[in-house]
């Protein structure tokens, strides 16, 4: 089954991508960064309106690696604050230098044990994609990694290492071109947009709901 995700910054945005087709969302702050943890009232709100399922960011600096106590406190407590809402889940994703943050995820997702997680792009920084396939396997919370196709070639070959228990999402500068080229030559069926479904193609303009719908149509939603 095909499903076109669509990263929301806004309520506007949210109503736009489930009219549109979308059959998911993920609500960031700070798009122009890579997403930061949104506002918990915005949450609310999105929660509220729609209904297909919410993901939420949970990032508190531009970079990948978590800084000190202060900022996993907050991470958790946006964790259990967001699992009271209502979401499908959390998207995370905490290095330490080259490598997965174990202690830090696991510390987080122990704030909001009854939500999945997608891991984000940071997985694209790690030196060897199998291995994090393989560590990630073992948190049960995690069902989702997210990659960008033009940073990691053989999607197909991750795909394989990840089943049963993950599924690969193709995001990360997504457009009309490189879906249909996606669709030719892999076995990926869950896709995520920002700027492609935004008008002039500028992250920080709303979504409209017909770029959103071409895209579902093209998929035969």
């Amino acid at each position: 089954m095909f499903v076109i995700e669509v990263i929301a910054c806004s309520l506007a945005d949210a109503i736009a991508a489930e009219n549109g087709g979308a059959g998911r969302l993920e609500i960031v702050g700070c798009p122009e960064v890579g997403g930061l943890t949104p506002a918990v009232a915005l949450v609310g709100e999105i929660v509220a309106a729609v209904s297909i399922p919410v993901r939420v960011m949970l990032r508190e600096n531009s970079g990948f690696e978590v800084i000190g106590e202060t900022e996993i406190a907050a991470l958790s407590s946006a964790a259990r604050e967001f699992s009271q809402m209502g979401v499908d889940g959390v998207v995370i994703g905490f290095l330490r230098g080259p490598d997965l943050d174990l202690p830090v995820i696991k510390r987080v997702l122990s704030a909001a044990p009854g939500l999945k997680a997608t891991f984000h792009r940071a997985f694209e920084a790690l030196p060897d994609h199998e291995a994090a396939v393989a560590s990630l396997k073992r948190l049960p919370q995690f069902d989702r990694i997210l990659a960008s196709p033009a940073r990691i070639h053989n999607l197909n070959r991750l795909a394989e290492c990840a089943a049963s228990e993950l599924a690969i999402i193709a995001g990360g500068g997504l457009d009309r071109a490189s879906l249909e080229r996606l669709l030719q030559t892999s076995t990926i069926r869950k896709f995520h947009f920002g700027r492609a479904v935004r008008y002039g193609n500028d992250i920080h303009q709303r979504v409209d709901s017909a770029l959103v719908r071409e895209l579902a149509a093209l998929l035969g939603g």
